[in-house]
Order: structure tokens, then sequence, then C-alpha cells
């Protein structure tokens, strides 16, 4: 069964010949690198001290850290020492306040599931939707909450808030959870919690993003365009996005 994620999708916008060489012929030169280590190891530590009550989650983040930073090394990626050790101590001072930011944001709460995965037909035939949801909640009032953690430095702008790709990934994660337990659209939530290495206060920021009906049928209908032109093999360069990216000028995008 084809499918795709939003990763995939979000790839895919940015420029349909580069989702073709990451996603169809596995090409990728960019493997990783400080931040992408820092990420992967605060969201296991949001993920197992919600799960494990009584986990050490500072020696926890640790380990995770350091696994990370060796899978650099064993790439021969030469990462910052610096900065590295720099990210071990904000990633520390951060992780006290996780817990504590869902208390005061959502009160009293049940954690209905982590890496929640979703894995569901899409309106494309022959094409599933793939993804995990990194923490669902149920508040006293009967609604869900889909959240997604993301670690950042200070915060987000208020573009990045409401960029439409950005927000799409949790319209999606909705639309895909409620198809999933057959759940009502307007009885789930979503939000992102910021995981802010640098800020000096707010360290966990969570707010919600508005994902209503309209928003949820624009968002299938740009997943529909795009499977349509995966599966047709349209892959038009989008030149806009060549300053950036890692291809540029290289064998693989002459």
């Amino acid at each position: 069964m084809k499918h795709i994620s939003f990763s995939e999708l979000k790839n895919w916008d940015k420029c349909p010949f580069y989702h073709k060489l990451v996603n169809l012929e596995k090409i990728k030169l960019f493997q990783g690198n400080e931040y992408t280590a820092f990420g992967n190891a605060i969201h296991s530590v949001c993920e197992e001290s919600l799960l494990r009550e009584k986990l050490n989650a500072s020696d926890f983040f640790i380990k995770e850290y350091r696994n990370a930073l060796k899978k650099l090394v064993d790439i021969n990626y030469e990462f910052d020492k610096k900065l590295a050790v720099d990210m071990k101590q904000q990633g520390l001072e951060l992780i006290p306040h996780i817990k504590p930011a869902l208390k005061d944001y959502f009160d009293d709460y049940e954690i209905v599931a982590t890496e929640e995965k979703l894995f569901e037909d899409t309106e494309v035939e022959g094409y599933k939707f793939k993804g995990y949801v990194d923490l669902i909640l149920k508040t006293k009032n009967g609604k869900y909450h889909v959240i997604d953690w993301k670690t950042c430095s200070w915060g987000w702008n208020f573009w990045k808030r409401s960029e439409k790709m950005t927000t799409y990934q949790l319209t999606y994660y909705k639309h895909f959870f409620a198809k999933k337990y057959n759940i009502k659209l307007d009885n789930i939530e979503t939000h992102f919690a910021l995981l802010k290495r640098t800020a000096k206060k707010d360290k966990v920021e969570i707010f919600k993003v508005s994902s209503g009906e309209k928003k949820v049928k624009n968002a299938l209908n740009f997943l529909n365009k795009a499977l349509y032109n995966i599966n047709n093999k349209n892959f038009v360069k989008n030149k806009i996005s060549c300053r950036n990216c890692e291809f540029n000028k290289t064998k693989h995008c002459p």
C-alpha cells in the first residue's frame, strides 16, 4: 500500500523534484546536525517522562543526546563541541518545565497516547496517510487534544505560528485521528508545544492552532493535489527553493 507522511508532503510542497530525489530515489545529503540530535533527545524525554513516573528525566536525556551525537560521529559529521555542550545544559534546564506546562495549560487531563500511529486511507485510492502524533490528551470536558512538540531557540514569531504548511501538520493529524477512532472533528483540538532552548522564561509554551472544517477541507484538497501529481510523476522543479536546497548545483539536480 502506497503511503505519504507529512514530512514527505512538506518536501513536495518545497519542490516536487526535491521530493522525487529524497522520497522516491532515497538520496539524502543532509543526515542530521546538533539541532536534530537535540530535538530527537528532547522528544524522547517528553514521551518517556509522561509514560514512566519514576524516570530520571535528566539522566535519560543525557543518554539519548549522547547516542544522537554518536550517530553524527558515525557518519563523519564534525559537530560544534561548544554548541553541543551548550545544548546539553539547555536541555537539562528545559526538562523540569515540561510536565508543569501541561498541567498549567490543560489542568486535569489523562494521557490517551504518545507516538500514536496513524495509517489511514486518503481520498486518493491506493494511498494512505502515515504519521505519528507526539501526544494525545483528553480533558474533563470530553475534548481530545492533539499535541506536537517543537524544539526551537527562543520561540516562534507570528508568521511561523500561522504559516500554512506548518499548521497543516496538526490539521492532518486531527483529521486522520478522528477517522481512525470515529471521533467528531469538533471534539478534537490541536496544539503546538514549543520547547525553547534559549528562552529566559516560558521555556515550554503551548498554544492552540485553529483546525476548523474549512481548514481541514483545504488541507485535504492540497493532499489530494500532491498525491495526484506524485502518482502521475509530475516532478516539476520549484526554482524559488533552489537557493537553500542541498541539491543545488550538484550532480543530482544540474
